[in-house]
């Protein structure tokens, strides 16, 4: 059965960094190798919204564009762990975030585009 743990997340001022971790278990090493995953984020009120996906195949990154240039989605096989880096955080990046994966291969950015998904973690940001 595989599980995602995600952690990292915590209470920082707007400007701040934050890098959350996710870590993969009930994988093989080649399964998760060829597994692309993906962060989402939630706030309060509001749908899941997709944050950022790594392709498997190629490594290639993308993420929406609120967050782009400020946080890089990266994954270490050796470890089983996808990280994402947050810099320059702002208020509206207040959330619970949550790791994905179990892709099922076609779009990337709606929750039911994955099978599997973690307990998330809560970042805050305050101004």
């Amino acid at each position: 059965q595989v599980q995602l743990v995600e952690s990292g997340g915590g209470s920082v001022q707007a400007g701040g960094s934050l890098r959350l971790s996710c870590a993969a278990s009930g994988y093989t090493y080649a399964t998760y190798s060829a597994s692309s995953m993906g962060w989402f984020r939630q706030a309060p009120g509001k749908e899941r919204e997709w944050v950022a996906h790594i392709f498997a195949s190629h490594g290639n990154t993308i993420s929406t564009d609120s967050v782009k240039g400020r946080f890089t989605v990266s994954r270490d096989s050796s470890k089983t762990t996808l990280y994402l880096q947050m810099n320059s955080l702002k208020p509206e990046d207040s959330a619970m975030y949550y790791c994905a994966s179990g892709w099922r291969g076609s779009g990337w950015t709606r929750p039911e585009d994955f099978h599997y998904w973690g307990q998330g973690t809560q970042v805050t940001v305050s101004s």
